[in-house]
């Protein structure tokens, strides 16, 4: 029997797709839906003939498998996988239902000569990582189920709409501005004063009236699609298939509803990371190092994986550092904490008053802002990885 490693590169501009097969022969025993357990001993070939440029589809990747399979006329098992990418799982779901094994690759896992990267094109590409399938050299994606990775994109939608949000407040404070109209007032913009006081704004010209009607109705349009965005992710929360991390998520001072859905439609299995230390790495929030003989350079934090995460993390770490840890809980945190186990309540506690007194010596030692907020969520990122998977104790 011939295995064959599969590998397609996606290219989004021109919806195509370049193909490289690499002809392996070996241990039988292939597990064709676990395609990174299996083990071989010799790599012969790369069939260069069986290479060809086709649509980035599902159908038309099915259709070339067929091909290969007619054309060599013998029992042939395929392991495939493509970088992970703006392209999402479809195609890799569409292939598993198909029953062909297919793996999507966490690209900064992949090892790639550097001398390679002085001629770039998509058929060497395909070729490079068919090989880093066949030998193993990379780190497979999570596959989330469909139900979660819809949560996911909802979730996402919300931020989408936050930045627009961001974005539409700082037009019409711009736009003010150069109109001579800044707020009056001293403190923050966008409090219950600041709002009664745009709504007496009034120019004289008529078609500037107009254009700061649509700046302040794009505001207000924005602000409450997020407030209805909002109400929607609370009953996500409360869905089975995330209400239970949820609950215990919302246990710490510093995570609120919205938060804990978003980090648990992200991760989804907290059990896929056997350390603390790899949670944390995951997130990017480890420091990098270039190091060489006795020679120790410590570099900046990664930021490597899920950056979304690691920005949910470092807000709730600011947040945490503003709250009393020796003092009365607020109500939002007593609400938050009733139907939780005593053991649970006390674990999170326990992380609060570490996490703000930690942030708090730094920056008493005269550590930039920024990297206090980095530490605390660091710290904050190690006791969810420990309430996640019961190491509460």
């Amino acid at each position: 029997m011939k295995v064959w490693d599969f590998c397609e590169r996606i290219d989004i501009r021109k919806i195509s797709l370049e193909s490289s097969a690499v002809e392996k022969i070996g241990n039988s025993e292939f597990q064709q839906k676990a395609p990174n357990y299996y083990n071989f001993d010799v790599i012969i070939s790369i069939s260069l003939s069986d290479e060809m440029t086709i649509k980035a589809t599902t159908k038309a990747v099915i259709k070339y498998l067929e091909v290969i399979k007619k054309k060599h006329k013998e029992e042939i098992l395929f392991a495939c996988g493509y970088e992970a990418g703006p392209t999402g799982y479809g195609l890799c779901r569409g292939l598993q239902k198909a029953g062909y094994g297919c793996v999507v690759m966490a690209p900064t896992t992949m090892s790639n000569p550097d001398g390679k990267k002085r001629v770039k094109t998509d058929r060497i590409d395909a070729r490079a990582i068919a090989r880093i399938l066949a030998y193993k050299s990379y780190s497979q994606v999570h596959l989330p189920s469909e139900e979660m990775e819809a949560l996911k994109e909802y979730t996402r939608a919300r931020d989408a709409k936050k930045r627009m949000f961001k974005k539409a407040k700082q037009e019409l404070l711009s736009f003010l501005l150069r109109n001579g109209k800044s707020y009056p007032e001293s403190g923050n913009y966008w409090t219950e004063k600041f709002f009664k006081w745009i709504k007496t704004v009034q120019f004289s010209e008529k078609w500037m009236q107009e254009a700061f009607n649509e700046y302040l109705a794009e505001v207000y349009s924005l602000k409450a699609k997020i407030e209805l965005t909002d109400t929607k992710i609370r009953e996500i929360a409360e869905l089975e298939i995330v209400k239970d991390k949820v609950d215990k998520l919302i246990c710490f001072s510093g995570i609120d509803v919205t938060t804990a859905v978003e980090t648990v439609v992200e991760i989804h299995d907290f059990t896929r990371f056997a350390t603390a230390a790899q949670f944390v790495s995951y997130l990017g929030l480890c420091p990098g190092e270039d190091s060489s003989g006795k020679t120790k350079n410590m570099l900046p934090l990664t930021k490597a994986g899920n950056k979304r995460v690691r920005a949910l993390f470092c807000e709730s770490a600011k947040a945490i550092k503003r709250t009393n840890p020796y003092g009365q809980k607020s109500k939002r945190i007593l609400e938050r904490q009733k139907n939780a186990s005593p053991e649970i309540v006390a674990y999170a506690d326990k992380a609060t008053k570490r996490i703000r007194t930690k942030m708090r010596h730094l920056e008493e030692r005269g550590k930039n802002y920024n990297v206090s907020s980095a530490t605390g969520a660091r710290e904050l990122a190690c006791f969810v990885w420990g309430m996640m998977n019961g190491k509460t104790a």
